[in-house]
């Protein structure tokens, strides 16, 4: 599916049920990229893009910004999920969406600032 930045490619973005859904937001690619060079690790998208089906299936809330295609659960290689979403949390204070989860953190960028723990 080809690279859509310099360390993520498009099919990383697609829904995991294979339906084909594979929105890629620029300005999450943007985060994602700022959070590589920023940890100097890589990052492995644990979920991005969900279709409406895959979502109900995994249990995500009606309104998920994965729906949409500018979110994504991550994990960065040598570090914590907490140390993930503290640097999110200072670099982004007023804006995005940042979840705090024991195995992985949330990030979207969704209009206005949103934080909690799953």
């Amino acid at each position: 599916m080809g690279n859509v930045s310099p360390h993520f490619s498009r099919s990383e973005f697609a829904c995991k049920c294979g339906c084909g859904f594979t929105a890629v937001d620029v300005e999450l690619l943007d985060v994602l990229e700022d959070a590589r060079t920023h940890f100097g690790a890589a990052i492995t998208l644990e979920c991005a893009c969900r279709c409406a089906k895959h979502n109900a299936e995994v249990g995500g809330v009606p309104d998920s910004q994965h729906l949409q295609g500018i979110a994504a659960d991550i994990k960065v290689a040598g570090y914590s999920p907490a140390a993930v979403a503290d640097y999110f949390e200072s670099q982004y204070q007023n804006k995005y969406g940042v979840g705090r989860y024991s195995s992985f953190t949330h990030i979207d960028v969704r209009p206005g600032p949103a934080r909690w723990n799953g």
